[in-house]
């Protein structure tokens, strides 16, 4: 059996890679597989399979002797940091983050609100894997009820990251995705004194991330054009990500984001050696202009927990993925959306400056393309072959070009698709050498796997 366990968590279509007897085995395995007493936290975005596989996780912890506390709807770093606070032995996020709503997933947490290591997740693994007798769906669901109280905990640690600044004066439109952000975003924002207008706010799980959302910007940016605004934020599904916009609707995704709250603490003497965290991914444009200040970026894999890591490692206080995902020293390094919003606003509040004149003393970015190529096979299943090929292709096109140019490839660790990406000074050579190295790699992958 090869890994449930992709990039983060374990994530699929609902009833085709993620089943409720995988995901009653892979309570169980967690279940069985802790040290302590203490009750495991869970939570879920509002996909209409979270139910039935909240249903499936919580019979199979039962079955392991432990006990749960059910959290409902929530934003995913709820979870992090109420298993810390709370002292829980661990905690599951039932949510597929940004992808469209037939997908679902489990991520796991462990007793410190971080995400579970490699070893662990081999141990649950194996676990399930040694678990035979595959559940059916019960007939009749059970109702599960919902710890308001902690949620209200969450809430008040939020407010509490603003230091006593209010957002008084400041017109924000937020667009919640029909996700998570629904249970307590537009609260937050309203309590902070903030003239809040929120759009695809009701929690709808047909809907989640549905032409909307951080990986879709066009609602929100239609708002703020009927409904002028001093910013919008549009978070995902599960509200870990974030994307900003400043009233004339310039995009502030996670690359700026890190460029200007970066140089916020590098300017407060806080930025350990001025280094920040980002991925792969990262602008060209945002990398230069950060070390023309005297920053430097430290690149990672895609993928939040390996900016995790090496924020743990380089002893960092703040880095993340241009996609919004942003990890702050602030809550013990668990990417929050909603937080980061706050975060943007506060600043703008207390500099009193408004975010499109902020925005504009950011980076000019290079022009950058993202190209999916399809594949026809689970991506785990890529061969050494093709590995070399995607190393072989970066190091030719790499050294073809000068050093305004860059080209990454890697297979998606979510969906069946190879990502291309292609950054230079010139919008026409980004195209050309997109569609070249795209249409190039295509021909060749299908080579090797027919």
């Amino acid at each position: 059996m090869q890994s449930i366990f992709g990039t983060d968590g374990i994530r699929g279509r609902f009833n085709k890679e993620i089943t409720y007897s995988l995901a009653y085995k892979v309570g169980y395995a967690l279940g069985s597989n802790l040290e302590n007493n203490n009750p495991i936290l869970i939570g879920r975005d509002t996909r209409i399979s979270g139910d039935i596989l909240l249903q499936a996780i919580t019979k199979g912890i039962n079955a392991s002797g432990r006990k749960f506390i059910n959290l409902g709807i929530c934003p995913t770093p709820a979870i992090p940091f109420l298993i810390k606070k709370e002292k829980m032995s661990s905690g599951i996020m039932i949510s597929a983050s940004h992808n469209p709503p037939e997908y679902n997933g489990i991520k796991i947490f462990d007793h410190n609100g971080q995400k579970i290591t490699k070893e662990v997740e081999n141990k649950i693994q194996k676990l399930v894997e040694e678990q035979n007798q595959n559940q059916s769906v019960p007939r009749k669901e059970f109702s599960l009820k919902t710890n308001k109280e902690l949620m209200d905990i969450y809430m008040k640690s939020l407010t509490d990251t603003m230091g006593g600044e209010n957002l008084s004066g400041l017109k924000i439109i937020l667009d919640t995705c029909y996700g998570s952000a629904t249970t307590c975003a537009k609260k937050i924002f309203k309590n902070l004194g903030a003239d809040v207008r929120v759009i695809n706010n009701s929690k709808n799980g047909l809907k989640i991330n549905m032409n909307c959302g951080s990986t879709n910007l066009e609602p929100i940016k239609k708002e703020l054009e009927e409904n002028p605004a001093d910013m919008g934020f549009s978070f995902d599904g599960d509200a870990d990500r974030v994307i900003g916009l400043d009233s004339k609707g310039n995009v502030l995704d996670g690359d700026h984001i890190l460029f200007l709250w970066g140089r916020e603490l590098m300017e407060q003497k806080i930025l350990t050696n001025n280094l920040l965290i980002s991925t792969q991914m990262a602008n060209l444009g945002f990398e230069k202009a950060w070390n023309k200040i005297g920053g430097i970026l430290h690149r990672t894999d895609v993928g939040d927990k390996y900016v995790h890591d090496a924020i743990k490692e380089k002893r960092a206080v703040l880095g993340g993925e241009q996609s919004g995902h942003i990890l702050s020293k602030i809550n013990n390094f668990s990417g929050d959306g909603i937080l980061t919003a706050l975060q943007i606003a506060k600043y703008c509040k207390k500099k009193n400056i408004t975010l499109n004149d902020w925005f504009k003393s950011s980076f000019d970015p290079f022009p950058q393309k993202l190209t999916n190529i399809n594949l026809d096979f689970n991506i785990n299943k890529i061969n050494p072959k093709t590995r070399i090929l995607i190393d072989r292709t970066i190091e030719i096109y790499q050294a073809n070009n000068s050093d305004n140019f860059r080209v990454y490839i890697r297979p998606s660790g979510t969906e069946p698709l190879m990502r291309v990406l292609v950054e230079a000074k010139n919008h026409t050579k980004v195209n050309s050498l997109s569609s070249e190295i795209t249409n190039k790699l295509s021909l060749e992958i299908n080579k090797i796997m027919n």
